[in-house]
């Protein structure tokens, strides 16, 4: 199934990517009630990452902040693969980002800006949402950015 959501994609110019397999023993989205929850989404392209390394040392914010928006596109792929339509979303409730951060790099919000930017290009007022951006030491196959997010679904038909 295709709507406007999807529709909104294509006029970005993006694709909805395959849904990124689990690294480890855990579900990419699970549905309680009328939410979906994402696991955190590495800002993978075709089974790759296409950077790796800290923020503020390797990656340039620049590049971490196209990263997170490739991480939101990601999650929007594992909340359509339970919720079975993207136009199903009622809100973006939460979006919660990790930045793996050179000791002296701050920037995690410009950063995570990437992910609520793209939400909000794509879904207008339903992607508008409450955020959290954390620094972190490291994360998972040293990608610069993870992001998860929780969507509320409108009932069903």
């Amino acid at each position: 199934m295709s709507g406007t959501v999807e529709a909104r994609l294509a006029e970005l110019g993006l694709t909805l990517p395959e849904v990124v397999p689990p690294l480890a023993a855990y579900q990419p989205a699970v549905r309680s009630g009328a939410y979906v929850y994402t696991a955190g989404q590495l800002p993978m392209v075709q089974g790759k990452l296409p950077l790796t390394g800290k923020v503020g040392a390797e990656v340039s914010p620049e590049q971490a902040k196209e990263l997170a928006a490739t991480c939101a596109l990601n999650a929007l792929a594992a909340v359509k693969s339970v919720a079975g339509d993207l136009d199903r979303i009622a809100r973006v409730v939460k979006v919660v980002g990790f930045v793996a951060s050179a000791p002296d790099f701050t920037g995690q919000p410009g950063v995570l800006n990437g992910a609520s930017e793209l939400l909000g290009e794509v879904l207008g007022e339903k992607g508008v949402h409450a955020r959290s951006a954390v620094g972190v030491a490291v994360l998972p196959l040293d990608a610069p950015v993870e992001v998860e997010i929780q969507v509320e679904l409108t009932p069903d038909a």
